[in-house]
């Protein structure tokens, strides 16, 4: 069986999770922004339906982190446990490797909790040692595209980072997950798809707020549906999902 994670950010996408019976949810704040911690009344929510494992991540931008805001990571990551969480998703990188300070401080504060390392991963110049180090630290599972960019560009990488893991650690296929790509990453073996299914819903309010926003216009993201039906479709079709 390969398991889907959902990355939701909101109160729909948990109750669309729940509905499809996904098997997890990643779950976290501003997803546009690549996704930072979410509230605590938001993990409180979610906690008790399908599993959620909360996206613990001090702030957007890359994943070197000062020691306050590792130290905020920790707090974070002891309160979502207590909130619920079956388990977290964290990254640190400390001059192009993995910063296993931070990791190891997570996995102590996670007791028995599952810890996830995110897409920071990709980023790293050797990932089968990066494979290793993690499996040594205690992490549970990570997350990755097997490349820098997108899924549909790493399936060679992801097969062989199945190979390499040889079950020690949950190698988690995401980054670009559409149904149209189902087929060929369960081929490359992996036992995990994250996927984000998103849509925009326009907003037609007046008023904008932050320096991101790009008029009344433009809406903000969820989750969809329809298109997370359609990767769980696409998984039973190939025959890995009852």
């Amino acid at each position: 069986m390969v398991t889907l994670e959902l990355a939701v950010q909101d109160e729909h996408g948990i109750d669309v999770a729940a509905r499809l019976k996904a098997d997890r949810i990643e779950l976290c704040s501003a997803l546009p922004l690549g996704g930072v911690t979410p509230s605590l009344g938001l993990i409180e929510a979610a906690a008790g339906t399908t599993p959620v494992h909360v996206l613990v991540r001090p702030r957007p931008g890359g994943f070197e982190y000062t020691p306050a805001e590792m130290s905020t990571t920790i707090r974070d990551v002891r309160h979502a446990i207590s909130a619920g969480a079956a388990g977290v998703v964290i990254g640190g990188l400390r001059d192009g490797h993995i910063d296993s300070a931070l990791v190891d401080g997570v996995v102590c504060a996670a007791g028995t909790a599952t810890v996830t390392f995110h897409r920071a991963f990709d980023l790293l110049p050797d990932p089968f040692h990066a494979l290793e180090e993690l499996i040594t630290l205690g992490v549970g599972r990570i997350l990755t595209a097997g490349c820098p960019t997108v899924v549909a560009d790493g399936l060679p990488s992801l097969r062989r980072l199945v190979s390499a893991a040889a079950g020690r650690l949950e190698v988690q296929a995401g980054g670009g997950v559409v149904p149209s790509l189902i087929p060929a990453l369960v081929s490359t073996g992996v036992p995990a798809v994250h996927a984000s299914a998103k849509t925009v819903v326009r907003d037609s309010g007046a008023l904008t707020l932050g320096s991101a926003a790009q008029g009344p216009e433009s809406g903000r993201e969820t989750t969809d549906e329809r298109t997370a039906l359609r990767i769980i479709e696409a998984l039973r079709d190939a025959g890995v999902r009852p």
